[in-house]
């Protein structure tokens, strides 16, 4: 069965992008292999905040990645390049899950991450730690409800002061 993993860059404090939703504060890890990372994956996962800031960026999708947006405001004739989810994001989940392929990744949004973990419906949470106090921004976790529960299956300390941490939901 395939995974959704949540991989994201995150500053020390906890967040994911800047107040305006800004990611200038990431820097290039040179001994990071993004050819690597972007070949476990055949399906990007994203909300409607983040999917937004790929319109804006004029890149909504990533080669040789399927896009699937989850909101309940956009309408899939104004975006018929990507897949939207308005409702049955279980159903939508169990099917992507079952269905043949490389793994999944929840590529944006701290609201879907929390959304989606609540439900059961994540398996990793792979975050690179940038040694930045950003003090505001959109937090990796948003308006949590519940706990969940993570396992440390990896972990490494880079020569740029980043950290990556991989965890397993329990």
């Amino acid at each position: 069965m395939r995974r959704v993993r949540y991989s994201v860059v995150m500053s020390l404090d906890g967040y994911i992008a800047g107040p305006k939703g800004e990611a200038d504060w990431i820097p290039t890890d040179p001994e990071f292999d993004f050819n690597a990372l972007f070949s476990q994956f055949d399906t990007l996962l994203v909300g409607r905040r983040t999917f937004d800031r790929m319109v804006t960026a004029k890149r909504v999708s990533m080669p040789g990645m399927k896009t699937i947006v989850f909101s309940r405001t956009l309408r899939q004739k104004d975006h018929p390049e990507v897949a939207i989810v308005g409702d049955g994001h279980r159903e939508t989940m169990a099917t992507l899950k079952a269905a043949p392929g490389k793994d999944i990744w929840l590529f944006g949004g701290g609201e879907l991450f929390r959304s989606l973990a609540e439900d059961g419906l994540v398996d990793t949470v792979e975050i690179r730690i940038v040694p930045i106090l950003l003090g505001a921004g959109v937090p990796l976790l948003a308006n949590h409800a519940k706990q969940i529960q993570l396992s440390l299956t990896a972990h490494k300390v880079r020569e740029t002061g980043m950290v990556s941490l991989e965890y397993a939901i329990k």
